[in-house]
């Protein structure tokens, strides 16, 4: 049978992922064509876990678990250890996302799988990495983003540090666990081996601190939280309208010319507070004040098309809702609406990686726990009906 025209077509992933990091990894690798086999326990991974009395699963396992078979698996009973063996030995990647040291303590780790099957790709996601004095330290978005200084930057001078609004670093480490996987995958084409890789949360995290560290670097002293604005750029802000708020950017003089322009206050062009970008840092203020009078007398969309006709980088301001029904990312198909069987009509993400000239991968529901028990032990490691039933009943599966 000839394989399909995907880049991962053909690779099977045993993912053992949970919450966002992993999950999003994977959710990357099936967009790609990869088989996934998404491996919880017969509770479920904690996504599950967190499900509204009545229901079995919740939005983020859709968002991040289409294109996906699940099964469940015990790995802590001997017989569960015995299937994920035999499903190595048929495998490409395994990927896990647990603290460090719990594959190892459930006997099931990196130096036993290898052995097993050298060609395999083991990928790890931990928040500290699997060395280190901090490698046990527990680990959650929150504390990651705390400890990696991305709180710290953020917020107003006159008020506290205050953390990101959504996930930002489960989903960043979830991206650069995707691309140790597929490099590995790469490497492995050309020696036939495979190896361990991992991502810290903490350590992907760190570059996404250059401008702060640039400040930090000029002057000697730690910057001081800027709210919206920069230490070295202006005008760049977040500015109210009559209807919400837009974000601006300016980058380079011309973008400050046109800025002046659709303003209608082009005589700003000569005054010396706004010469340069140096002056309207030295006079942020005043800079900001202009703008913002501006802004105020018009709505986000309107100030958006003005920007657009002068080439200014500026864009609205926009709630989650707006996002969802974005008309471009649908359009492109990055969004999609999908009947779930149990949410009803769900907006869900497709991967923002293009692979142009490959085939598009359908996009499937997220599935039920252990939706795929018998196709996976029956139909891929051929264990009988009764096998699989005895193995429910025990709880191995």
């Amino acid at each position: 049978m000839s394989r399909a025209n995907r880049p991962l077509a053909g690779i099977v992933v045993l993912d053992f992922g949970q919450v966002y990091q992993g999950p999003y990894a994977t959710m990357l690798m099936a967009k790609a064509g990869a088989d996934i086999i998404k491996i919880e326990p017969p509770q479920g991974e904690p996504l599950r876990r967190r499900a509204p009395p009545g229901k079995s699963t919740t939005f983020p396992i859709a968002m991040l678990n289409g294109n996906k078979r699940a099964i469940t698996l015990n790995l802590k009973d001997e017989r569960g250890r015995e299937l994920l063996f035999r499903m190595v030995g048929k495998g490409d990647v395994l990927l896990e996302n647990f603290a460090p040291g719990v594959m190892d303590r459930l006997g099931v780790g990196w130096s036993v799988l290898h052995e097993l099957n050298p060609r395999l790709v083991y990928a790890s996601g931990s928040g500290y990495g699997l060395s280190g004095p901090d490698r046990d330290n527990l680990a959650m978005d929150l504390t990651i983003q705390a400890v990696s200084g991305l709180i710290s930057t953020t917020g107003f001078p006159d008020g506290p540090p205050v953390k990101a609004g959504p996930a930002i670093v489960d989903f960043l480490s979830g991206i650069h666990l995707y691309a140790a996987t597929v490099t590995a995958l790469f490497e492995r084409e050309r020696t036939g081996v495979g190896r361990l890789v991992e991502v810290a949360m903490e350590e992907a995290a760190y570059a996404t601190l250059t401008s702060p560290l640039q400040a930090y670097f000029e002057t000697g002293k730690v910057p001081p939280r800027t709210g919206n604005s920069s230490h070295g750029r202006s005008p760049l802000g977040v500015y109210p309208t009559n209807d919400g708020y837009v974000a601006l950017n300016v980058a380079v003089e011309a973008h400050w010319h046109n800025l002046l322009k659709a303003m209608g206050r082009e005589e700003l062009r000569d005054d010396p507070r706004f010469l340069t970008n140096a002056d309207r840092v030295a006079h942020m203020a005043e800079t900001d004040a202009a703008i913002a009078a501006w802004t105020r007398t018009l709505g986000k969309m309107e100030i958006f098309a003005i920007a657009k006709r002068h080439r200014i980088p500026l864009a609205p301001v926009r709630e989650v809702d707006e996002v969802m029904h974005d008309p471009h990312m649908h359009e492109r198909g990055m969004l999609e609406w999908i009947e779930h069987d149990e949410l009803g009509s769900v907006v869900v993400p497709n991967s923002p990686l293009r692979f142009h000239g490959a085939d598009k991968v359908p996009t499937t529901p997220s599935p039920k726990l252990g939706q795929h028990n018998a196709e996976i032990y029956g139909g891929w490691l051929g264990l009988s009906a009764d096998e699989i039933a005895e193995l429910q009943r025990d709880g191995v599966i």
